[in-house]
């Protein structure tokens, strides 16, 4: 039995209808992605699994005895009228565990007084302590919030104190101590960097239960989930796969579908033909009159359901039972009215195309030290772009990625060093915060301050970018972040610019124009420089990476997977070794470089550990109760055993 099944689930709001006729399930394990265009109604379907919204129709079914967990998208509101700590809260996962261990300390004191007899007692409750991961639970507890992105020296602040991001944060922390049966996310990756991202996506690969995540980060997907859910005007569709997968087997469902109906309609064509010439016949008529009837319940069937419907043979199914046969003249008004169908929604109508080639060179820095008086934030290798390429710069927020961009705009001097821009180039800006937008104006007085246009074709123009009737006329100041993002996208299609400067692009586009922008971007003639989280979009595009940590900037010539294959090597193993007379194994000057490199990494790793193992072990000295002398312990176990592991690899390597 699936751990969930959705029976002809519906929901309205008055006579607006959201969604209806939802029938889908999840299997136990199941890791389920749901994906849609924003207003689709994806949230409130969360909602309602949640049980914190009624369907209008149909019926939930949860196998007995299921535990879910729910994230909503922003948890500001979480956690109200708690005085816990972010330690606390987390604590709360493990009450039975808690209270096993108050009763083993009691325990504990009575045998210290001399009484034996709680001594089968005290074996038996330290077995469930045990068995619940009593020994474990403040590791559990330390990992997943470090792992979300936590600092130690934040687990003792009041959650009445934290910000938005960080009561999600933490929330997610304590769903995933909590281990329900079935996960729940709506947009998990906000508010998280990239280690953190990595951390939830290698937890979540791990995971034993059942998921439903909806996100718009369509990397993570690819990581994650094992099955697509797509949701639409008409339903939901199930896709097996991760979601590259599901964009290939989605785009041959489109092509099957599309040549299905243009090989029914021609059939009916052809019914309808037969029907003509035979209907006034004496002789034939019953025939045609027999296949009319016939042509008449394929009409409604594709009027109703589609082409696909003629292929299923179970009328009653289908809920197409008897109906009123068709004159001649209805049928064939019928079938000039069937329509194509286009599976795609409306998207983004745009181009990005260079008025003018530019130079080879298109930037060069030499010792470059970007920031603000008195506030360095990084330095930089020597960077060179050429023409064509798609460099992304990649770092943690606050690092300077921003501050970067208008350094090169000209906008921030460097503190130190030169920047040099190539010949005959046009930049083309796209900012985060799009501060370029004139909030004061309306859609349409903005897109004409940028090119001088008729109002029809103002209006055309801002037609291929979504914004329909009077959606011209909203203020900048009451658009949405989506729609400020597609403005400054047909701000941006209309510079002709030869080399992008991308703030974040991507930020608060739903997945269908994410996958257009990114079309757009692959077909684009110029010059890139991204600023993204969008790691998907980065795979796409990147040529170079550009990471920022720790106060430098480092250009990695290669493509994103490339770059994630030499942070993180595999271990090195050396197949067919040429060997000297004397049988000693010589390794290449390649493999001895990548050798060295790893046991280097290795001692660096050790330092770390040894300097962890002395402060647990003066920390210990002093500790006090009892609890925070066996968290320490366990600490120190779990450092001292990946200490002599290591201690292994790098003799290993030595040797």
């Amino acid at each position: 039995m699936p751990v969930l099944s959705l029976d002809n689930i519906g929901h309205s709001f008055g006579d607006f209808e959201l969604f209806a006729d939802i029938s889908v399930s999840i299997p136990h394990g199941g890791k389920i992605g749901l994906v849609g265009p924003n207003g689709i109604g994806k949230t409130t379907l969360l909602t309602i699994l949640a049980g914190e919204t009624r369907p209008s129709a149909g019926h939930l079914h949860f196998a007995k005895g299921t535990r879910f967990g729910y994230l909503q998208q922003e948890a500001m509101h979480a956690f109200i009228n708690q005085e816990h700590t972010i330690w606390e809260e987390m604590l709360t996962v493990f009450t039975e565990v808690l209270r096993l261990e108050q009763q083993l300390q009691q325990l504990e004191d009575a045998m210290a007084d001399g009484d034996e007899a709680v001594l089968g007692k005290y074996g038996e409750l330290q077995h469930q302590f045990e068995v619940r991961g009593g020994y474990e639970y403040e590791l559990w507890i330390d990992r997943t919030l470090t792992g979300l992105g936590f600092q130690r020296d934040q687990f003792q602040l009041p959650l009445s104190y934290l910000s938005g991001g960080q009561k999600t944060r933490a929330l997610l922390a304590r769903l995933l101590l909590e281990k329900p049966d079935l996960l729940i996310l709506d947009e998990p990756t906000n508010h998280l960097d990239v280690d953190a991202l990595q951390w939830l996506e290698s937890t979540l690969l791990e995971w034993e239960g059942a998921m439903l995540i909806v996100s718009h980060d369509r990397y993570f997907l690819d990581k994650v989930v094992n099955t697509i859910w797509e949701m639409s005007r008409l339903g939901i569709e199930v896709y097996r796969g991760n979601y590259t997968t599901y964009v290939n087997e989605r785009q041959i469902r489109w092509e099957h579908r599309q040549d299905t109906f243009d090989e029914e309609k021609a059939r009916l064509e052809k019914e309808l033909d037969f029907v003509k010439r035979n209907i006034v016949r004496a002789s034939s008529n019953a025939r045609a009159v027999g296949r009319l009837r016939r042509l008449s319940r394929d009409l409604v069937a594709m009027q109703e359901v589609g082409a696909v419907a003629l292929q299923n043979t179970n009328w009653s199914q289908l809920g197409i039972g008897s109906i009123r046969p068709m004159t001649v003249m209805e049928a064939e008004q019928a079938i000039k009215a069937l329509q194509r169908p286009s599976y795609r929604l409306p998207q983004l109508n745009m181009r990005l195309r260079s008025q003018h080639r530019s130079g080879n060179i298109i930037l060069r820095t030499k010792n470059l030290t970007i920031g603000y008086p008195g506030n360095a934030l990084f330095r930089t290798e020597n960077i060179e772009l050429l023409r064509g390429e798609c460099a992304a710069l990649i770092g943690p927020n606050g690092s300077g990625k921003t501050t970067f961009l208008k350094t090169l705009l000209g906008q921030i001097q460097p503190l130190q060093g030169e920047v040099q821009l190539g010949a005959s180039i046009r930049l083309g800006y796209f900012a985060q915060a799009h501060d370029r937008l004139n909030a004061k104006n309306t859609v349409i007085e903005e897109i004409t301050r940028h090119k001088d246009m008729l109002p029809g074709e103002a209006r055309s123009y801002l037609g291929r970018f979504l914004f329909r009737g009077e959606d011209v006329f909203k203020p900048v100041s009451l658009l949405s972040g989506g729609e400020r993002g597609r403005l400054a996208l047909a701000i941006l299609s209309l510079e002709g610019a030869n080399v992008l400067l991308l703030d974040e692009p991507t930020n608060h586009l739903d997945i269908p124009t994410q996958e257009i922008l990114q079309e757009v971007l692959e077909l684009f003639d110029g010059t890139t420089l991204l600023v993204s989280h969008d790691r998907y979009l980065i795979d796409r595009l990147a040529t170079q990476i550009w990471e920022l940590r720790g106060g430098h900037l480092r250009v990695f010539e290669g493509t994103y997977q490339e770059w994630i294959a030499a942070v993180n090597p595999p271990p090195v193993t050396i197949e067919n070794p040429i060997e000297t007379d004397g049988k000693e194994k010589t390794l290449s000057t390649n493999a001895r470089r990548k050798l060295e490199q790893q046991a280097a990494e290795l001692e660096a790793k050790i330092h770390t550990l040894e300097a962890d193992l002395e402060r647990i072990s003066a920390e210990l000295q002093i500790a006090q109760p009892f609890t925070e002398i066996q968290r320490l312990g366990q600490l120190y176990q779990e450092k001292q055993a990946q200490l002599e592991s290591l201690m292994e690899r790098w003799a290993a390597l030595e040797n």
